[in-house]
């Protein structure tokens, strides 16, 4: 049943070319609609409620959790892109609901132990010559097959544009492999305009919150970041509000994000002046609209490359990351070899799934804090 109130309320506020909640291309098994919550909204609820976004709390972003409880995790991280993407998507006037969705699914695929989680399990799937981990694959399989809430159908049952957002997710860092299996999200050009809202509002939260934590954790000093010319051109701006000391790395963090939402939402609208997009099919037959102008994307590649050289390759990070691949290698075959070490439901899925998938889901699945506590159930002596 649809809410003519909530439909009015989109018709009024929304641009053209948005997604409309009511003409969602829909869900893969029928259902009927909620009364007084758009189709978005429900899908927001489910991913929320969802076992694989509650483990996000203890799966790495760069620092293992327990580095310390100030740093950001995947879902802090989660929750800053969808603050970022909803004031993207408001000022825009397009679905907010549809970008919170995507933007709280986004990260549902990662591995414990960051980006090198990923990397391992990859390598491992490949040598048994079967399709390589990739966690915008992984995210989507979770809400389609793996979480596990519903007695009439698999996974969350989420609409076709969540989907999507999930599986088209593009930053740096994640470049999507759209396979044959995946044909049903390549038959537009480009993903919704809300999809690519959080794309880079993905890019924008990771890079200046990895550097606020490398700050913190005094990995990078105020006197290495003072050569990065984005870093330099705020604090010239800004040099009054930097007298009190204490405050300046949060001072300069947050200037930092608005510089780039705001440089982000400019270029966009005069993208969108320039082409005049009438319909979301008409977004999905562009290019990427949604975009920083060059000179912010030449800025945030050389504050990427700051990071890269400064933090992401530090040797504190580098042993961290590397004693996460290590685990989860050594993880996967022993229970590949002895799978009677799984717990009980997952052997079951090896009646239906070859071994090593189902080894491989379940590893992903886990949270850092679990990966380290099995690793020591199994090759610890003293621990049962």
């Amino acid at each position: 049943m649809e809410n003519k109130f909530l439909e009015d309320r989109e018709k009024l506020i929304f641009e053209k070319y948005a997604v409309f909640s009511f003409k969602t291309l829909g869900r893969k098994y029928k259902e009927d609609e909620h009364p007084f919550r758009t189709p978005f909204q429900r899908d927001r609820d489910r991913i929320i409620h969802s076992t694989a976004f509650r483990r996000l709390e203890y799966k790495t972003q760069v620092f293992i959790y327990h580095e310390g409880d100030y740093y950001r995790n995947r879902l802090t991280h989660t929750l800053e892109v969808q603050q970022i993407a909803r004031t993207i998507a408001r000022e825009l006037k397009v679905n907010e609901d549809l970008v919170e969705a995507i933007s709280l699914a986004h990260d549902l695929g990662h591995t414990p132990f960051g980006h090198k989680g990923e990397t391992v399990l990859n390598e491992i799937m490949q040598s048994y010559n079967l399709p390589g981990f990739e966690h915008n694959k992984q995210g989507l399989k979770i809400v389609d097959f793996l979480e596990e809430k519903y007695p009439d159908f698999p996974g969350l049952n989420l609409t076709y544009e969540v989907r999507e957002g999930i599986i088209r997710h593009s930053t740096s860092f994640d470049t999507p492999l759209i396979e044959k299996e995946y044909e049903e999200f390549i038959k537009f050009k480009s993903p919704t305009i809300e999809a690519q809202i959080v794309n880079v509002a993905d890019e924008i939260a990771y890079t200046c919150h990895d550097l606020d934590d490398g700050i913190k954790s005094e990995i990078i000093s105020f006197k290495d970041v003072e050569d990065v010319e984005i870093w330099k051109e705020i604090e010239k701006n800004i040099r009054k509000q930097l007298n009190d000391k204490r405050h300046k790395r949060h001072i300069m963090i947050r200037n930092l994000i608005n510089y780039f939402v705001t440089d982000l939402i400019e270029e966009t609208k005069k993208n969108l002046s320039k082409l005049n997009p009438k319909s979301v099919d008409e977004i999905r037959n562009l290019e990427i609209i949604v975009k920083n102008s060059e000179k912010a994307k030449i800025q945030h590649s050389q504050l990427r490359k700051f990071l890269e050289e400064k933090m992401y390759t530090h040797p504190k990070v580098i042993r961290m990351t590397e004693k996460g691949g290590r685990i989860i290698k050594e993880l996967f075959y022993a229970y590949y070899n002895e799978p009677r070490q799984l717990p009980s439901h997952i052997q079951k899925k090896i009646e239906q799934e070859k071994k090593e998938i189902v080894i491989c889901d379940y590893i992903a699945g886990m949270t850092d804090r679990f990966a380290l506590s099995e690793y020591q159930k199994l090759f610890d002596p003293t621990t049962f």
